[in-house]
């Protein structure tokens, strides 16, 4: 049996997530096709035929997956599932809205977050918030998961796969795209950033976010947020990292004002290096933190701008 792989993009690029999932996908010791599900495909297809390790890239280019809803993705996907024992995306905002539904079409359970893969039917994820993996079993006929791209390391771009074109066009009657509201920046996609400065409840306010553009500008960071600053309308939740919102591992974390919660270190704590400036001493992010400075980040934060 072979391996599907759903590949993250934005109808121009190809995401990181999708090398890292192929690169997992390889411990399974199968073939290993890639999905390309969007609209004007082009430009994301020749990087997805790129990808090492892959045989096939199938592509379904048609305006009725432009905006990526979840409902007609799983049945694409569902229809293509047949001739594929495992099926792979990340555990992203897309992937953990459509593959549960291909799960359910299938009639088989979904194994989510996925950190590493022992064997065709053996894996790893955590449970409790990260606070304890478990190794997980499956004896399902078909294996659907959702992978956590930041455990596994991105696969190289010095392949030649095949293109395949898939004609069918799935569209549900229960949904349809009306409108998108992104926000834009100049600065690196939280996901994908080799450095990320979050900041949480003692910002105090969303104004003093700007206080961390400075330092991320100069370190061409991302900025992130605790869920606290989130749930207090400090930032949009587009910006919230944690077990809820999204998980990262830049090469540099710097966690300002944040706490520590549980629930923000699940999204967190496999970074590289992580710098926690806080002015409470016990506050549990001193626990996972490299660097820790016990301070007002109201005066840190211009000093380490200056400083940089």
């Amino acid at each position: 049996m072979r391996t599907l792989v759903f590949a993250e993009h934005d109808n121009q690029h190809l995401k990181g997530e999708t090398a890292k999932v192929v690169g997992a996908a390889q411990a399974l010791n199968a073939p290993v096709d890639v999905l390309v599900a969007g609209y004007n495909l082009e430009a994301v297809v020749a990087e997805a035929k790129k990808l090492s390790y892959v045989e096939r890239v199938l592509v379904a280019d048609a305006a009725e997956y432009s905006a990526q809803l979840a409902e007609n993705l799983a049945l694409l996907v569902h229809s293509l599932s047949g001739e594929y024992s495992h099926v792979l995306a990340p555990a992203t905002t897309t992937g953990k809205n459509f593959l549960p539904r291909v799960a359910a079409l299938c009639d088989v359970p979904q194994l989510s977050d996925v950190i590493a893969i022992e064997s065709s039917d053996t894996f790893v994820r955590p449970i409790y918030a990260g606070n304890a993996i478990a190794t997980v079993q499956s004896s399902a006929i078909k294996h659907i998961l959702t992978v956590r791209a930041s455990a596994f390391d991105a696969i190289e771009h010095n392949g030649n796969a095949d293109v395949v074109v898939i004609d069918s066009v799935f569209i549900s009657e229960n949904s349809s795209f009306i409108s998108a509201e992104l926000t834009e920046s100049e600065r690196p996609e939280l996901t994908a950033a080799s450095v990320v400065v979050s900041g949480g409840r003692g910002m105090q306010n969303g104004e003093n976010f700007a206080l961390l553009e400075g330092v991320a500008d100069k370190l061409n960071g991302a900025i992130g947020a605790s869920r606290a600053a989130v749930d207090a309308g400090f930032v949009p939740n587009d910006m919230q990292v944690g077990q809820t919102g999204k998980i990262i591992a830049p090469d540099l974390y710097i966690a300002v004002g944040i706490s520590g919660a549980i629930q923000h270190l699940a999204g967190m704590k496999e970074s590289k290096i992580i710098v926690a400036i806080n002015k409470d001493e016990e506050a549990p992010i001193f626990q996972v933190a490299d660097y820790g400075l016990v301070g007002d980040l109201f005066e840190i934060l211009p000093e380490l701008e200056k400083s940089l």
